[in-house]
């Protein structure tokens, strides 16, 4: 049972919930927390005091003086007219991740809803439920404001809804699992949409499929390096220690325990004396997309612990007060870096699947074939992995350089870090299936080599990925086995890595 309370919230949790289904709770003194609010702003309402949101338009119209009478209508009005969200919809792991960071900002108390909103919104966890919520049409500031009103749809019982497996009318979800939508009152419809839980959700989940890639990359480089007889001297501690950044000392410190057993590997002057830079250099760039997601990690876990509504209600001192929290540019920032360093991931696999497919550049059979000429062998399984790199390069362009004012120039910078976050998510697809053609063209590479000969971690690794791809005899439709390689990586838990890989050493994570 995950408790929040809107301040420790970690990612490790948040992938409990997600992956593994966890419920989820709200600690007492956070429920007092809500209520405090809710009471301020009650009070604000009756002594008919001017407060942006609750009784005033929104954005250029905060001008604008609402009557008491239609406060509730205005907070409806604001759900419908703002669920402008166009495109596909987030996935139900995305969305359920949005359900639940929004669920923690507002039980930090300082939203002023009704403790009813929070516990929709963990009836939608617990229950499963995942509101359908398009992925485009966010600024990043004032928060994800349509992908957003999507989901504040759902706690009125309007728009759909996954549940079940199915995409069905929220009001039919709710009749089947016994919940009722919610009225919203002053204030509510406000504190739902004004946050940066879209571009954050989606910023979580494409983190947590990260750092495994990345672990992985660790592992099918190694196997690489056996396959092509790499010099194992590259990854001596001393080399790494002189340098200092502790991530890169971890990585060529883990590379060199998946191989401390293997015959395949040499050391310098034996067969060559240095390898190429996709071979020796893993360290130095896979250890600073390590320092690049323990960055995001950080500011990743701020943000899921953050107030990021607007205005904000300080219960305890009475002040409300109006700012810019809901603006997106930490997230953006963070999302536009992880983009580049996963997207190098994948820039140097590509080039150590040149280096396995190339017989220019080995002593294997040319494209791995076993009849080489009559068959093609692995050759477009590199042409592919070239074509995701490129695509990659195109989405790493950063999207938080970009700024179109809105709402009557009153909001004249955005962070676009929706869009951000979208594409880090989409390269880190693209360099998933990278890394599956690598460790495709890696184990058939070792075959010829001697699979007796590899490290006992490498083996074991090697024989589980063999259940999911064979050994290629003949050309076939690669394609299948791309993808049946990418979803077994996908699918990977750390634990189940450190069990093919380490179980006696280390572990991974």
């Amino acid at each position: 049972m995950i408790e929040l309370n809107g301040n420790d919230l970690t990612l490790k949790d948040v992938g409990r919930v997600i992956f593994e289904e966890e419920p989820v709770t709200i600690s007492q003194e956070s429920m007092r927390k809500v209520r405090a609010s809710r009471t301020a702003i009650e009070h604000m309402i009756r002594t008919r005091q001017v407060i942006y949101g609750i009784n005033t338009g929104f954005g250029k119209m905060s001008d604008v003086v609402i009557d008491d009478d239609a406060l509730d209508e205005l907070q409806q009005n604001l759900i419908h007219s703002h669920s402008c969200g166009v495109g596909e919809p987030f996935s139900e792991t995305i969305s359920r991740t949005m359900v639940l960071l929004r669920a923690n900002a507002l039980v930090k108390g300082y939203s002023g809803v009704r403790p009813i909103i929070v516990q929709r919104l963990l009836d939608l966890l617990n229950h499963h439920i995942h509101p359908v919520i398009p992925q485009q049409g966010s600024l990043g500031a004032s928060g994800d404001l349509a992908p957003l009103a999507h989901l504040a749809q759902v706690i009125m019982g309007e728009g759909e809804v996954f549940y079940q497996g199915n995409r069905i009318p929220t009001k039919q979800a709710f009749k089947l699992a016994g919940l009722s939508p919610v009225q919203l009152k002053a204030k509510e419809g406000l504190a739902l949409i004004n946050g940066t839980q879209a571009m954050t959700a989606t910023g979580v989940v494409a983190y947590l499929e990260a750092e495994r890639l990345a672990f992985q990359s660790e592992w099918i480089g190694a196997m690489t390096l056996e396959a092509l007889r790499g010099i194992i001297d590259a990854f001596d501690e001393d080399i790494h220690r002189v340098r200092g950044y502790p991530e890169q000392i971890e990585t060529a410190r883990r590379i060199r325990l998946f191989l401390k057993d293997s015959k395949l590997i040499t050391r310098q002057g034996e067969l060559r004396v240095q390898d190429a830079y996709s071979l020796r250099c893993m360290p130095q760039v896979i250890g600073a997309s390590w320092q690049c997601l323990n960055y995001v990690k950080e500011k990743l876990e701020i943000e899921i612990n953050a107030a990021t509504d607007n205005p904000l209600i300080f219960s305890e001192t009475g002040k409300v007060l109006s700012g810019g929290n809901f603006h997106g540019q930490p997230v953006a920032l963070a999302m536009d870096f992880m983009k580049t360093g996963v997207a190098e991931l994948a820039n140097i696999a590509e080039r150590r699947v040149e280096r396995l497919v190339n017989p220019q550049l080995n002593d294997l059979p040319p494209f791995l074939s076993t009849n080489p000429g009559l068959q093609s062998g692995a050759m477009i399984m590199q042409y592919t992995a070239a074509s995701l790199v490129s695509e990659n390069k195109t989405l790493a362009h950063p999207a938080s350089v970009d700024s179109i004012p809105s709402s009557a120039n009153q909001e004249d910078h955005v962070s676009m870090g929706t869009i951000a976050a979208r594409h880090a998510f989409q390269i880190i697809q693209n360099v998933r299936r990278v890394l599956a053609i690598e460790l495709i063209c890696a184990m058939q590479a070792v075959e010829y080599r001697g699979v007796e000969k590899m490290s006992s971690v490498t083996r074991r690794f090697f024989e589980a990925a063999r259940e999911i791809v064979p050994r290629f005899e003949q050309d076939r439709m690669f394609s299948r086995d791309i993808e049946e390689m990418t979803e077994w990586l996908k699918g990977l838990s750390t634990e189940q890595m450190d069990e093919y890989l380490c179980p006696s050493s280390f572990q991974i994570n």
